[in-house]
C-alpha cells in the first residue's frame, strides 16, 4: 500500500510541475487525436461520403460540374492560395526559417524546428498509405493531383509546417501582440490551404478536416516539447 502511494505522489508531483497552460494544450491535443481517429473510422466505414459529395456539388455550378461557383477570379485565388501548401513553397518556408534560427544563435531550437516539420511530413505521407482513400470523382479537378486523398496533404502539411514555425518563432517574440499575430497568420495560411483544396475538387471535405486534426496536433505536441525541453535551454 505504500509503495502505491509513493507512486501516486510521484504522478502527481509530475503533474503539477507542468504549467496550466501545458496541461491545457496537452489537453486540446488528445482531443485531436481522438477527433482524428473517430473521423477516420467514419471514412473508411464510408459513413462520410453523403455529406462530402454533396459540399462538393454546392461548389460547382449546376449546369457544368466542371465550373466552379462564384466570380472568375475566385478559382485563380484558391490556385495560388493552394501553392502555398505544395511542397516547394512549405520545403522553402521551413529552410529559411531553420537558417534564420541558426543565425540567431538558437541551434537547438532550429535543429527541433526543421525535425519537427520532417516528422510531420513522414507522418502525413504514411497515414495517406494507411487509409489508400481514392480523390474524388464527382467532379472534375481543377488543379493536376496524384496522390491518395486522406488525409490531406495540403492541410495536413500547411498545419505542420506553418502552426510549428509560428509557434516556435512566438516563442522568441518579446511582445504579446507579436505573438498572437504570428499565431495568427499561422492558423489563416493553414485554414486557406485547406479550404482551397475542397474548393479545387481535389479533395472531399473530410479529408481536409482529417489533416488539420492530425497536422494541429502534431504540431501542438512538438510546441509543448520545445516548451519544456528545448526553449528553456540556451543554444
Amino acid at each position: 500500500m505504500a509503495y502505491h502511494q509513493r507512486v501516486g505522489r510521484r504522478i502527481v508531483e509530475r503533474i503539477m510541475t507542468f504549467e496550466p497552460i501545458s496541461l491545457v494544450l496537452f489537453a486540446v491535443a488528445a482531443g485531436g487525436l481522438f477527433v482524428f481517429f473517430q473521423l477516420t473510422g467514419e471514412v473508411l466505414e464510408g459513413e462520410t461520403r453523403a455529406f462530402d459529395e454533396t459540399v462538393l456539388l454546392m461548389l460547382r455550378s449546376a449546369e457544368d460540374p466542371g465550373t466552379a461557383i462564384g466570380p472568375f477570379w475566385l478559382s485563380h485565388a484558391m490556385n495560388d492560395i493552394t501553392a502555398l501548401g505544395g511542397t516547394t513553397v512549405l520545403s522553402l518556408m521551413t529552410v529559411l526559417v531553420t537558417g534564420y534560427l541558426v543565425l540567431a544563435r538558437r541551434r537547438k531550437i532550429a535543429i527541433f524546428t526543421f525535425l519537427s516539420v520532417v516528422g510531420g511530413w513522414v507522418l502525413s505521407a504514411s497515414l495517406k498509405l494507411g487509409v489508400a482513400r481514392p480523390r474524388p470523382d464527382i467532379v472534375p479537378h481543377l488543379v493536376e493531383v496524384h496522390d491518395l486523398s486522406f488525409p490531406s496533404g495540403h492541410a495536413m502539411l500547411s498545419a505542420v509546417t506553418y502552426l510549428t514555425l509560428g509557434a516556435l518563432l512566438s516563442r522568441a517574440e518579446p511582445g504579446r501582440i507579436t505573438r498572437i499575430y504570428t499565431i495568427g497568420v499561422a492558423v489563416l495560411l493553414t485554414f486557406l490551404i485547406g479550404v482551397s483544396r475542397v474548393f479545387l475538387g481535389v479533395h472531399y471535405p473530410t479529408d481536409v478536416l482529417g489533416g488539420w486534426c492530425a497536422g494541429a496536433t502534431w504540431a501542438l505536441i512538438c510546441w509543448l516539447i520545445a516548451r519544456r525541453y528545448i526553449a528553456q535551454t540556451p543554444g
